[in-house]
């Protein structure tokens, strides 16, 4: 149960509309925005280093995983607890001090983190 509520929040689908969002195009400027900050949501918060780790909590369980930038977009593979969730590439924009992570290269489900 606890795995399907952080699929539900992680990548719930927003309003079609996202004006104000700015895609994140270049690694470097990924990095630079996550560098020293956490990545956080109700009940969710996840440090991305800029050498391509990704350590946290979500709901008291453990997340981990590695990730890069391929192609303008953030790939990742990640295990909440003791669940393997594969390998995605995803679209980040930027509003504020949101980050929208958009699945499937832009084509799915979003979720928007804030940086703190």
């Amino acid at each position: 149960m606890k795995t399907l509520a952080l699929f539900a929040l992680l990548f719930a689908p927003l309003p079609a509309l996202a004006e104000g969002f700015s895609p994140v195009r270049e690694k470097a400027e990924f990095v630079g925005l996550i560098n020293g900050k956490a990545l956080t949501r109700f009940g969710i918060s996840l440090n991305v280093s800029p050498k391509g780790a990704i350590k946290g909590k979500a709901f008291g369980a453990t997340v981990t995983g590695n990730w890069n930038w391929k192609n303008g977009l953030f790939c990742r593979d990640m295990a909440y607890g003791s669940t393997e969730i594969p390998v995605n590439c995803q679209l980040v924009e930027r509003k504020g001090s949101t980050l929208r992570f958009t699945s499937d290269a832009g084509k799915g489900d979003s979720a928007d983190l804030r940086l703190k």
